[in-house]
C-alpha cells in the first residue's frame, strides 16, 4: 500500500498489522488479557526505547517519562533525538550487535520498535534480540503485527512471525503487540482523490497510532505478565469504500476507492521507484484485507487504557485537523 518517496506511501509500515491467508484461514482470537494484578515484581528500573525519532517511538517514551521511570533512547543520530527529562541517549543500530548490547546494558526493558521495510529485517530484528540477551535484558516488548503467521498473505507479517519466533527462543520474556493498521496512516493512502488497491469489500480494524502508544507504555511501566501477545485493534470495522467516505466527509474533497486485480496493482504502481520485495509487501497489503484477517476487533485498549479505543472517524478529525494533510 505504501508508495515510497510521496504521500501515498502505503506500504509495508502502515498496513504493518496485516496478515492474512489465500485460503482464509481463520481470524485468530484475542487472547487472555494481562491481569494488572498479577505483574512482575518492578523496581523503577530503566527502560530502553528504539524508534525515538520516529512518531510511534516518540509517543511512547513521552508517555513512559510521566511515569518517572528512567529512560535511554537508542537513535542512529543523537541529533535527532527527543529532549525528554530523566533521559540519557546512546547512538546504536540493530545492524551492529555488540554497539547495541553495549547500548543496552544496564536496562531491564527494551521496547523494539519495527524497522520498515526491508529484505534484511528479520535478521537484523534477531541481531538485536541477540544483542538483547548478551546485555542480560529482563523483557523486550515488541511492536508486532495483527495475526503474524509464517505463511500470511501479507509479506511483512511472515517477518513479524519469525520476530516473535526469535523473541522466543532467546528465553527473554516479552510482549508482542500485535497491532493493527495506523488509522492516521489512511491519509497516505489517497492519489490524486483515488484509494486504489486489490483488497476488494474486506475489512480491517484500524487503531489509533496514539492508542497503540498508551497501551506499550501501560505494558512497559506495570510490567505484565510474560510471553503474552496482545492483539490492539480499533473498535471497529471498515473497508475502503467507508475508508474512502470518511476523508471525503472530514476533507470536504472527494475521494473514491478503486478496487484493483492484482495484475493492475503491479502495473499502477510500475512507475515508483520500488523494488519487487516493496511492491509485493504493498500489494500483499492490500489482498491480506481482501483475505480478512486484519478485521479481528479485540478491547485491549479499553482493558489497558480504561478508555474505548478511538474510532476511525474519532482519530482522522483529530489528525487531520492538525496537520495541513489535502487529498
Amino acid at each position: 500500500m505504501w508508495r515510497k518517496g510521496n504521500r501515498a506511501t502505503t506500504g509495508a509500515r502502515m498496513w504493518a498489522t496485516a496478515t492474512a491467508d489465500a485460503h482464509q484461514r481463520p481470524v485468530t482470537q484475542c487472547g487472555p488479557h494481562p491481569n494488572p494484578r498479577q505483574h512482575f515484581t518492578m523496581n523503577p528500573k530503566l527502560v530502553a526505547i528504539t524508534g525515538t525519532t520516529g512518531e510511534l517511538g516518540r509517543e511512547v517514551a513521552e508517555r513512559v517519562a510521566r511515569s518517572g521511570l528512567p529512560m535511554r533512547l537508542l537513535v542512529r543520530d543523537c541529533d535527532r533525538a527527543p529532549q525528554m527529562p530523566n533521559t540519557d541517549v546512546r547512538e546504536a543500530s540493530y545492524e551492529d550487535v555488540d554497539a547495541f548490547a553495549t547500548a543496552v546494558s544496564g536496562a531491564d526493558t527494551v521496547f523494539l520498535v519495527s524497522l520498515p521495510e526491508s529484505e534484511q529485517r528479520r535478521a537484523l530484528h534477531r541481531s538485536a534480540i541477540d544483542a538483547c540477551r548478551q546485555a542480560g535484558v529482563n523483557r523486550i516488548v515488541y511492536t508486532s503485527f495483527t495475526n503474524p503467521s509464517p505463511d500470511a498473505v501479507f509479506t511483512l507479517a511472515r517477518d513479524h512471525y519469525d520476530t516473535e519466533q526469535a523473541l522466543e527462543s532467546s528465553g527473554i520474556p516479552f510482549t508482542a503487540l500485535r497491532n493493527n493498521l495506523y488509522i492516521e496512516m489512511i491519509p497516505n493512502l489517497v492519489t490524486a482523490g483515488v484509494i486504489r488497491g486489490p483488497a476488494g469489500d474486506g475489512q480491517f480494524a484500524p487503531v489509533a497510532r496514539t492508542d497503540v502508544a498508551t497501551v506499550a507504555a501501560r505494558v512497559i511501566v506495570d510490567g505484565f505478565d510474560n510471553n503474552q501477545r496482545l492483539e490492539v485493534s480499533g473498535p471497529e470495522r471498515i473497508d475502503l469504500h467507508q475508508a474512502a467516505t470518511l476523508m471525503s466527509e472530514i476533507t470536504g474533497n472527494p475521494v473514491r476507492y478503486i478496487n484493483e486485480t492484482i495484475d493492475e496493482a503491479f502495473q499502477s504502481r510500475a512507475h515508483l521507484d520500488a523494488t519487487r520485495f516493496e511492491l509485493e509487501a504493498w500489494i500483499s497489503s492490500y489482498t491480506s484485507i481482501a483475505a480478512g484477517e486484519m478485521s479481528n476487533v479485540c478491547d485491549t485498549v479499553a482493558k489497558l487504557t480504561g478508555r474505548p479505543a478511538q474510532t476511525p472517524r474519532e482519530r482522522l478529525t483529530q489528525y487531520l485537523s492538525a496537520t495541513t494533510t489535502s487529498c
